[in-house]
């Protein structure tokens, strides 16, 4: 089964992400880092992301946080191939490698946080998006043939753009990292989920499979409660910026 990825110009504000912080060759998910360039904004739309290298768009590597790493791996791995041109079909495979992603990040959590609230977070996501990964694949797999219902090439297409909309809105809202891991983790897992959400309601919009409608609508409904709960604890710990 393939995890499919998109998506036009998902990876415009890939600078806006990896200007803020950069690969940490430790992290246990981190992409492999070659030269690469970005391309132009103006130059994303209908392009072929699988010849594309985005792990070292960045700077700095030395003081990067593992988390952001993670991310630069989700988003590879998101840009790995081309959609297939039906919105269930792909909105599963890109939410399968989002989710793939949050587990990674949850992972990294574990392994350095302390704060008890946000290691209790870390548990949770990391079950419920395991939970849904297999989910996500049953669904991939019988979706695999179904007919094309948008046109992933078009940006002005509702569909595309609005998938295109949460991955920029996640770029664009990417924090700086800093020295404690747990906040690194609240706020990075902040703007994750919100694009998440974003995406679970274009499937919601635009989509036509009933059971991954449902399954979209529950990854709404959990996960901007747990955005309201790490903005909570992040306006709560302030002294850990």
């Amino acid at each position: 089964m393939k995890k499919s990825a998109f998506f036009l110009a998902a990876l415009c504000s890939g600078t806006l992400l990896l200007g803020s912080c950069n690969s940490d060759k430790t992290a246990d998910s981190a992409a492999a880092t070659e030269t690469g360039t970005a391309p132009a904004a103006g130059d994303m739309a209908g392009m072929d992301h699988s010849t594309m290298d985005y792990s070292a768009m960045g700077h700095d590597a030395a003081g990067a946080s593992p988390l952001v790493a993670s991310m630069n791996g989700m988003m590879q791995q998101m840009m790995a191939e081309k959609p297939k041109g039906n919105t269930d079909h792909d909105f599963a495979h890109m939410m399968l490698a989002h989710h793939q992603g949050a587990v990674a990040m949850a992972d990294i959590e574990l392994r350095d946080g302390k704060d008890a609230t946000m290691r209790q977070m870390a548990e949770k996501i990391k079950a419920d998006q395991q939970q849904e990964i297999t989910a996500l694949e049953a669904a991939a797999t019988r979706l695999d043939s179904a007919p094309t219902n948008y046109k992933p090439q078009d940006p002005a297409d509702p569909f595309t753009s609005k998938m295109k909309a949460s991955m920029d809105g996640m770029m664009a809202n990417m924090p700086k990292t800093v020295a404690d891991p747990d906040m690194n983790f609240n706020m990075l897992m902040t703007v994750h989920h919100q694009s998440a959400v974003d995406m679970a309601k274009a499937e919601m919009a635009h989509g036509r499979d009933t059971k991954l409608k449902e399954m979209a609508q529950m990854m709404i409904d959990a996960q901007q409660k747990e955005i309201a709960a790490f903005k909570d604890w992040h306006n709560n710990n302030a002294d850990k910026m």
